[in-house]
């Protein structure tokens, strides 16, 4: 009886595992999530400023460029600044830093970071280099640079019209190139509405030392000047024109704000154009060395905010050369073009071409005194 029970049982046992084999279904296994492309790091581009961000001028203009940048690609870069970076030794250990961080993009805004900046390059072959204002390259290093002097010849041109002592003054920073052509510029496009035009200098061989820049306005005020310019990176130079009552203005960036009653008008310098360039050219991968120099033509040089006591002629005289200047139609640098030693530099309707704005290290006729040595 035991044995038929157990038989029965076994058999029924079997039959169950046979139905369960032949009907069930095993419980679906839950998907597997699919996998994306892994999340692309965002380009870290670094930025070494020669002054600070607050300067009103030239710092602030490069660093108004970074934000738009920032702008224009979102999350796909991450930018990062150091401010105050002296042109010598320091520039070399902030640059080799900001190379040593992870960025892969990093642009020295000052001339003197030329030489640091191509020794670190050497060193990191797989970072990007840009320089400003200089004109050396290597594998992974290029220059670029803006045509200013397009913008200092036409406050030139206001200011022929508007100065009443016939004497301009400049203050100037470092005698390189790149300054002494801004006040060629400033004293040919007065002198192009009034011949009767001198200009005066004054260096500080600094780039940002307001308290130097504003002793500097004054020395040329009292020198006779009412109208001034500065190829220097804060606005002394303007603030200190409106408290002695006179007439000047702004660079690299809008400086109304900072002395409206005196302030002529703002060459300035836009580097967004340029800097969403090369970041888009380094994120495409099609970044390549070269040397760019952009000016009113590609929008990176422009004279705005003119005065309400500059009268509406001057104004139109000032846009109609921004347009022929923008049309490729005058270049600033057309012969005849005199030293103010005597000697001719260039011929009559002779072009200067960018070896020869490059060069640039004499005063035209006009101008008193001789230009330093850099040395």
């Amino acid at each position: 009886m035991l044995n038929a029970r157990r038989s029965l049982f076994l058999g029924s046992m079997v039959a169950a595992a046979i139905l369960v084999t032949g009907c069930g279904k095993e419980e679906p296994k839950p998907a597997a999530k699919a996998v994306g492309a892994p999340k692309t790091e965002p380009l870290k581009v670094a930025f070494a400023y020669v002054g600070p961000v607050g300067d009103g001028g030239w710092t602030f203009a490069h660093d108004t460029g970074r934000k738009e940048a920032e702008k224009e690609f979102g999350d796909r870069i991450k930018t990062s600044y150091v401010e105050n970076v002296p042109e010598s030794a320091d520039a070399e250990r902030v640059i080799r830093d900001m190379a040593t961080q992870g960025n892969k993009l990093i642009f020295g805004t000052t001339f003197g970071y030329m030489e640091p900046m191509l020794k670190v390059a050497t060193e990191f072959k797989d970072v990007k280099f840009e320089h400003a204002t200089g004109y050396k390259t290597a594998d992974n290093m290029r220059a670029y640079d803006v045509r200013a002097y397009e913008g200092a010849y036409v406050a030139g041109i206001i200011a022929g019209k508007m100065t009443k002592t016939n004497t301009l003054g400049f203050v100037a920073s470092i005698p390189i190139p790149e300054v002494v052509r801004n006040i060629n510029a400033y004293t040919l496009g007065a002198q192009s509405v009034n011949p009767k035009v001198k200009t005066k200098v004054v260096w500080v061989n600094k780039w940002f030392d307001p308290g130097k820049e504003s002793e500097a306005a004054t020395a040329l005020i009292n020198g006779g000047a009412d109208v001034l310019l500065q190829n220097t990176d804060s606005s002394a130079v303007l603030q200190t024109a409106e408290k002695m009552g006179k007439l000047a203005f702004g660079w690299d960036s809008n400086m109304t704000a900072y002395g409206p009653k005196a302030h002529l008008a703002s060459a300035i310098i836009n580097w967004a154009p340029y800097y969403k360039k090369a970041i888009g050219e380094a994120l495409k991968g099609s970044w390549k060395v070269e040397t760019n120099w952009w000016g009113m033509k590609e929008g990176a040089i422009d004279v705005i905010a003119i005065g309400e006591m500059v009268p509406q002629d001057v104004k139109k005289m000032a846009e109609e050369k921004k347009a022929e200047i923008k049309e490729g139609k005058f270049n600033v640098w057309t012969g005849p073009l005199v030293g103010n030693d005597g000697k001719e530099v260039l011929a009559k309707d002779a072009k200067g071409d960018d070896k020869f704005i490059a060069g640039i290290m004499f005063y035209v006729r006009g101008v008193e005194g001789k230009v330093p040595s850099n040395k």
